[in-house]
């Protein structure tokens, strides 16, 4: 049986923040009557990455002590609430959807199918805000303890822009997910060509008490980088140091359980580095999956809730960052 992380943060009570003024629950937009960005920035997307949550009410009370941005329209959006509302620290796995990953949902063929669920209400409900945005900031964690990354969906506009953000330290560029669309490759924010850009940060595992902070000073860093708060606001609210440097992993395969036997052959964590091509790493009923090539990096490996379908661990390699 797998060990459960300790819960060391407080999930914070959002019932106050219900009735936005957007027109849909939970969502609240802030529009200065100043030119500037559409943004959008959504805690939540997984029921029990309270981490996101955290960062979000801790704007929100700002906002009621009179904070407002600068500039342009910023959006704040608790995604996966009714999922949220059974967060159980006694259970805290449980909680990540209610009928399905709200993160997969994202192409029009299903957003606009006849399909039905309960996260797909709720990215049916919040589409419009997605589709608006020019640039987004989508506040997740892990299920494994690994140390903070950003996700740049699957093109390197998303990656330069995580260079100007200047955090975490470790940028991905991946190959999407086999079982749905993310929301950070909807549309223009998967289009090379397109000026929208949109950053998923992992902000470490679940329910560590760094995880928070990470969530607030990356939610604070994208408000001064858009232009949305001023620089002496950033300084006197961010929460950590920025990284001396960072670094790009570009995923070239993602290794996807074909059955509920698949485990890992050896003890893994996030950024491992395998240094031999064809080293078995997983077995999966008769299949073992190796490396595909030198200095194999294992990104976000995870067992916990994976079932057939689901990513067990992304396969990549450091490359240059893009300028």
């Amino acid at each position: 049986m797998l060990e459960q992380p300790r819960v060391e943060l407080q999930a914070p009570d959002i019932e106050p923040w219900r009735q936005g003024n957007a027109g849909v629950d939970w969502v609240h937009a802030l529009d200065s009557g100043v030119p500037g960005p559409q943004t959008l920035v959504q805690a939540l997307t997984h029921g029990n990455e309270i981490c996101g949550a955290i960062a979000l009410d801790w704007l929100l009370h700002r906002v009621r002590e009179g904070w407002r941005p600068r500039r342009g329209r910023l959006v704040l959006a608790f995604a996966n609430v009714q999922a949220y509302a059974r967060f159980d620290p006694a259970d805290p796995f449980a909680s990540r959807c209610i009928d399905e990953d709200y993160n997969r949902v994202w192409d029009d063929a299903t957003l606009f199918g006849p399909r039905d669920s309960v996260e797909l209400r709720r990215a049916r409900a919040l589409r419009p805000f997605v589709d608006a945005a020019e640039l987004l900031l989508d506040i997740h964690s892990m299920s494994e303890p690994c140390r903070p990354l950003m996700v740049c969906g699957r093109v390197d506009k998303n990656a330069a822009f995580a260079r100007e953000l200047g955090m975490p330290a470790d940028l991905l560029i991946d190959t999407g997910h086999p079982a749905g669309l993310r929301m950070v490759d909807r549309g223009a924010f998967g289009d090379r060509a397109a000026p929208q850009r949109a950053l998923l940060i992992e902000c470490g595992q679940h329910w560590e008490r760094a995880a928070a902070d990470v969530a607030i000073d990356s939610l604070v860093r994208f408000l001064g980088l858009t232009g949305q708060a001023d620089a002496g606001w950033v300084q006197a609210h961010q929460r950590l140091p920025l990284p001396r440097q960072q670094r790009l992993v570009r995923v070239t395969e993602a290794v996807v359980a074909r059955s509920a036997d698949f485990r890992f052959l050896r003890p893994v964590q996030g950024f491992d580095v395998i240094a031999q091509a064809g080293t078995p790493i997983a077995q999966d009923g008769a299949h073992v999956w190796a490396t595909p090539y030198d200095d194999t990096v294992l990104v976000m490996p995870g067992t916990h809730n994976l079932k057939p379908g689901g990513t067990a661990v992304r396969l990549g390699r450091f490359e240059p960052l893009p300028g």
